[in-house]
């Protein structure tokens, strides 16, 4: 009787995720029709979409589901482009290189999709 109490509050939490997911995706495809039509400026998109990804984690956290790691970071590193190109700071006057923060993105995006192929149902 205890394993059919834990299957019902796991698929509830996943309804919630993926509520969640959803509610997330919506939200930046409606900010990013918006920042087109109001002709915010890449800083200003890219801040909406990192405030967009960290409010999706803030709601995971908050309804107890764990945190993705990988969307917290995403959410960090557009939020920061986005200040950096609003506020006009050059990275290569930075402490860090010029090209270190794109080499991260592309890193990011490599390790999601070889994450991708090595969870994939069946393998």
């Amino acid at each position: 009787m205890r394993d059919i109490r834990i299957d019902v509050t796991n698929e509830a939490k996943q309804v919630v995720a993926k509520t969640i997911e959803r509610i997330g995706w919506g939200l930046l495809f409606i900010w990013v029709g918006i920042a087109f039509l109001a002709n915010v400026g890449w800083g200003g998109g890219l801040v909406g979409i990192g405030v967009i990804i960290l409010g999706a984690q803030a709601a995971r956290t908050y309804f107890g589901l764990k945190l993705d790691k990988f969307g917290l970071a995403l959410g960090v590193g557009f939020a920061v482009a986005g200040f950096s190109r609003l506020f006009h700071l050059q990275l290569d006057k930075a402490p860090i290189s010029g090209w270190l923060v794109p080499i991260l993105f592309i890193v990011a995006g490599v390790a999601a999709l070889v994450s991708a192929w090595r969870h994939r149902p069946g393998a």
